[in-house]
């Protein structure tokens, strides 16, 4: 993580050419052992090499073929059929074989539901295909620039509504705040391009503020930024059904289930890989863009018919007194029109290689379109005398008064819905990214290293979808509502990453690095200036919950890293093993908790003295009448091991087990205790509450005590 990127030589104001590094990878979830942990690996194995290779011959030892004969015929994956009666494994090369794309049969139910996965989500993808699912520029433009670019048909609103509520009169003050936005734009794109080159294979907050300012700062940038890609699905899902509300004010009524429909929707696509979300949200972005332009290219021939003469705004009333907190407010709301402008800079290795510049020009192209859609709308409102209405849009207006009457005006609402609805994307995108940083790093679950069937951080998008419903309904689907929670986050990452970049420039002062210090020091200030504006002004309005969020959010990440610490000091190969990574130093005693001397106990016990160990028979009794009746039982049978019975005229069970368990270990902790458990196995879901569910009870209460092994012997009842 702190290391520098790069070699010494490189060419001045040019990061180096990366190495062809893949970060997001389907083995990150299996972390390699450190040089000294290797160490300790080949210590233990010395010491085991004493007393198991005499016993048990490298070769010629196993009963059966591991390699499990040729594979005859290669299966390929099938959009209807995951399980077939053919082979699962074939061999490759020498102590090497490969799981094929197929499974042995399943049960109906497993069947079913495979077939229905494989029709939604598609063929699963092999691990190599990883290198495959990047992106080219014309791909991740739309794909990670929906968030921002779609920001426009909220922002500029966002602003207009704080300034009206000092009266007509303050609508003037819209283009100077929006200038100061534009330079705001500028200057945070050009400074994540700075973060870019100086971190080309990933460069997120959370790395930048982690990297240079510690891991609790960039604890802080990751909560932001988790409650900003939270905010950015429910507030585009809530913006887009207001567009398509204000062209149809009949579907007003259902905007929180056309909301969830949405949402699930982006979770189906997201779920189907890199590549087919690409090319299914690429038009819409490209759409709305061209959207945009006619509207701009229509607004600026009617003002310069009247010679840019701006149309007289009509009346609103003074309900509060302008002011500089006002001001203030009306800036950090117009800057939500910049949420999303990390999307490039946190999904690098996404890109098609040379990654960093692949990215570095995506992010130029999509600030430059963000400066100009949202200068030309500020000064098209400003021209057109255009004020916010509770039930029609900003962007709905301009429309209707700009474009010609008929499909273009239907074409821009369109197109203006579907780019916010499709908005949440770009979290989708880099919500998951996030996670897996984090739990590289120990302070997220590991679950979210994993990659499912279609190469996607699966777990990651199925919680920002979760989150993101639960917001979308506990806020009744409401923009102005969700707005307010909407820039603490994004502008605490903000903030964090460019004061992180400061940090950085100062310690690796590579060629022009006073350039990109004042760059990343102007992103910073501008960004700290919001982030306070926001904090304060909006916080009676609901930025209170991101405020209490990223503290607890970043107390749960650390208590996370704490445990996983913990349990890496106590699974931690040790170099003088205590006992239990040497096979010789192991004594073990078999323990079958018998009911019934039937056929599950029998096998039970045929199979533990199959071991070689000694094996104690437990049976548990609810009275003395039992008790004798099972003795008889057992003496019947030929008591052939020891048996122990209990007593238990409580008639419990799990606990005296469990109880009786424990004093063994007690006694004698130097022998671990293998629990055998009888069980029966039925073949329908149904059939299970009609059996007692001793043995799993069991287990989950055998798991917590030290030194106890359990394993199951199951008789399948067809």
């Amino acid at each position: 993580m702190g290391e520098r990127r790069g070699p010494p030589d490189e060419k001045p104001g040019e990061p180096p050419e990366p190495p062809p590094v893949v970060t997001f990878s389907p083995s990150a979830c299996l972390p390699p052992l450190t040089e000294h942990e290797l160490e300790v690996l080949a210590e233990v194995g010395r010491q085991w090499a004493q007393a198991h290779r005499a016993r048990v011959p490298r070769e010629g030892g196993l009963p059966l073929d591991p390699e499990l004969g040729r594979q005859r015929v290669t299966p390929q994956p099938s959009r209807f059929s995951r399980f077939a009666p053919v082979e699962m494994f074939r061999a490759e090369a020498p102590d090497e074989l490969v799981a094929t794309a197929r499974e042995p049969p399943a049960p109906p139910r497993l069947r079913t539901q495979s077939r229905i996965r494989r029709v939604l989500l598609g063929p699963p993808l092999g691990s190599a295909a990883v290198v495959q699912e990047r992106m080219r520029k014309l791909v991740g433009l739309p794909v990670l620039s929906s968030d921002l670019l779609s920001s426009v048909a909220y922002g500029p609103e966002a602003m207009l509504n704080v300034l009206v509520l000092a009266g007509s009169a303050a609508l003037g003050l819209s283009l100077p705040i929006a200038a100061a936005i534009v330079v705001l734009m500028v200057t945070v794109g050009v400074s994540y391009r700075q973060t870019v080159r100086a971190y080309p294979h990933g460069a997120g907050s959370y790395i930048v503020a982690s990297d240079n300012l510690g891991h609790r700062l960039g604890l802080a940038a990751a909560a932001g930024l988790m409650m900003d890609y939270i905010l950015t699905v429910s507030v585009s899902v809530a913006a887009g059904v207001d567009a398509i509300s204000s062209a149809l004010p009949g579907l007003a009524p259902f905007a929180v289930p056309m909301g969830i429909v949405v949402i699930a929707v982006l979770l189906g696509g997201n779920l189907r890989g890199v590549r087919s979300a690409g090319r299914a949200f690429a038009a819409p972005t490209y759409a709305f863009v061209l959207g945009i332009a006619l509207l701009l290219g229509f607004g600026a021939v009617q003002a310069a018919r009247r010679g840019f003469a701006p149309v007289p705004a009509p009346k609103v009333a003074v309900t509060q007194a302008l002011g500089v907190m006002l001001v203030l407010r009306a800036f950090a709301s117009g800057a939500t029109s910049m949420t999303g402008i990390e999307a490039v800079s946190n999904a690098v290795p996404v890109f098609k290689p040379p990654e960093w510049r692949n990215a570095r020009t995506t992010l130029t192209w999509m600030i430059s379109l963000l400066v100009v859609m949202f200068a030309g709308l500020m000064v098209l409102i400003h021209l057109q005398g255009v004020v916010p209405r509770p039930n029609q849009t900003v962007l709905s207006q301009l429309g209707r008064r700009t474009l010609p009457a008929g499909p273009l005006y239907a074409y821009l609402q369109a197109t203006t819905a579907l780019i916010l609805l499709l908005a949440a994307n770009t979290a989708f995108q880099d919500f998951p990214r996030l996670l897996f940083f984090m739990a590289r790093d120990g302070f997220a679950p590991r679950p979210f290293l994993r990659m499912g069937d279609r190469l996607v951080f699966s777990n990651g998008i199925l919680t920002l979808s979760v989150a993101a419903t639960v917001l979308f309904i506990a806020f009744h689907g409401r923009t102005h509502s969700l707005i307010p929670l909407y820039a603490v986050g994004v502008f605490l990452a903000f903030t964090l990453s460019q004061a992180g970049m400061v940090r950085h420039w100062t310690r690796v002062r590579g060629p022009h690095w006073r350039k990109s210090l004042v760059i990343n020091a102007l992103g910073a200030v501008l960004s700290a200036v919001v982030l306070v504006t926001a904090a304060i002004a909006k916080f009676a309005e609901g930025a209170w919950v991101v405020v209490a969020a990223v503290p607890l959010l970043i107390l749960l990440a650390v208590l996370i890293r704490r445990h996983y610490d913990a349990v890496g000091a106590a699974t931690a190969a040790r170099a003088v093993p205590e006992g239990a990574e040497r096979p010789q130093e192991l004594r073990h005693l078999s323990v079958v908790p018998v009911a019934r001397l039937d056929l599950p106990s029998l096998h039970a016990l045929a199979y533990a003295a199959s071991l070689g160990q000694p094996v104690l028979a437990v049976h548990v009794s609810p009275d003395d009448e039992e008790d004798e009746r099972f003795r008889q039982q057992w003496e019947s049978w030929g008591d052939h091991v020891r048996l122990e019975i209990i007593v238990s005229p409580y008639r419990a069970v799990v606990p005296v087990l469990t109880g009786y368990l424990e004093a063994l270990h007690l006694v004698r902790p130097d022998i671990t205790l293998t629990v055998v458990l009888p069980e029966i196995v039925v073949s329908r879901w149904w059939e299970r509450v009609l059996h007692g569910q001793l043995p799993p009870r069991l287990r989950r209460a055998l798991r917590d005590l030290p030194g106890v092994v359990v394993t199951s012997v199951p008789l399948h009842v067809p």
